[in-house]
């Protein structure tokens, strides 16, 4: 006689409360995100150069991520609002990596690439917050909605950056936009002036 004891043994009950996990911080994942400077208008160029330069050297396992912060805008075309993608940062790329000399040298080399944003001569790698405030949150804190306040500096006052990528650089205020409660501020790196656009909460006095 054949035996159905596989057969009519009942199906294992399914857990439907299973908790779907959240997507890792970018913070947490492999390596430090790294800010490098490059030729503003050639982002896209060196991002390419750096990924294949990355492939050539064999640096796989230790460059991972190279990202051009992008953020939806709202302008007027011929009359109307439309939403448009623009760089956070012009002139200015993320890259995420082990740091070592391999990866210093490959990075630093790639054609279009003028220096990592840093103190001094050394590479300086982002907070936490730093990196969620650009790449993304989790979900627990995107509810979390930015203060609103009056801001207390004028267009062509000399501000000083003390939060994200451009901390410790003082620059001057080219525009405010009290709606998305953000300045544009027109900051001096390498000796050039660049225009960031930075939240409220990320300049002081100078």
């Amino acid at each position: 006689m054949t035996d159905t004891t596989e057969l009519t043994q009942p199906d294992e009950a399914v857990d439907d409360t299973a908790v779907v996990e959240e997507p890792p911080s970018p913070y947490d994942l492999p390596g430090s995100w790294f800010v490098v400077h490059s030729y503003s208008g050639y982002e896209n160029k060196v991002k390419a150069n750096l990924e294949t330069r990355v492939k050539s050297m064999h640096l796989d396992t230790k460059v991972f991520d190279v990202v051009i912060p992008m953020e939806e805008v709202v302008e007027f075309k011929a009359g109307r609002k439309v939403n448009v993608m623009r760089k956070k940062f012009p002139g200015y790329i993320l890259v995420r990596l082990y740091m070592d000399d391999d990866t210093w040298y490959a990075v630093r080399n790639t054609p279009g690439v003028t220096g990592f944003v840093g103190s001094g001569l050394t590479p300086t790698p982002l907070s936490r917050r730093e990196v969620e405030r650009i790449l993304g949150v989790r979900k627990d804190e995107e509810t979390k909605k930015e203060p609103r306040f009056k801001p207390a500096w004028e267009v062509g006052e000399t501000v000083r950056v003390v939060m994200g990528p451009f901390a410790d650089f003082n620059g001057v205020i080219e525009d405010i936009n009290m709606d998305q409660s953000k300045v544009r501020v027109l900051v001096d790196i390498f000796g050039r002036e660049t225009p960031v656009e930075l939240n409220f909460d990320q300049i002081v006095k100078y």
